[in-house]
């Protein structure tokens, strides 16, 4: 697999220093916690990223700890959004470049807002996805804000 996907090239670009971590890929098994096993680090430290779609605002990027679940109230309130929900499967991949398991808010076809849930600054390392299924970035979460031009929200809650 090549590591040099978008979303490394971005950091790079960047300065931002970060470490790559390749794991096996479960097609049917596609979830952060699954991944989180697989790169030896806790649910709540990997994030995925959710491709959202508000009222008033459009396209936002949630990213959110992988054993949590996505608060649509609380994303829509930091959103600027009256009403937001989850894009259909269909419409990920023509909206980020990404496929499902891969989405990243690194290097996203388009610059979209990106919502980040608060807990992230709790860590001195987050993993997101690289941008292709089997390959996780790690990094500080401040360095990921600066990357992605996000903003921490309190978007999400335990499952």
């Amino acid at each position: 697999m090549s590591s040099k996907t978008n979303a490394v090239r971005l950091l790079e670009t960047l300065k931002i220093h970060f470490e790559l971590r390749e794991y096996e890929i479960a097609p049917d098994d596609l979830s952060a916690e699954s991944v989180a096993a697989k790169i030896g680090l806790p649910p709540e430290q990997t994030f995925k990223t959710l491709v959202t779609r508000g009222d008033t605002n459009g396209v936002c990027l949630a990213v959110i700890p992988g054993s949590y679940t996505l608060d649509l109230k609380a994303l829509a309130r930091a959103s600027g959004n009256r009403k937001i929900d989850t894009v259909p499967l269909k419409d990920v991949q023509p909206l980020t470049g990404y496929i499902r398991g891969g989405v990243t808010a690194l290097a996203c076809k388009k610059e979209y807002p990106v919502l980040v849930d608060e807990i992230a600054q709790i860590f001195d390392v987050i993993s997101v996805s690289a941008g292709v299924r089997g390959l996780q970035v790690l990094l500080s979460p401040d360095d990921y804000m600066r990357a992605t031009g996000g903003t921490y929200a309190p978007i999400s809650r335990e499952k």
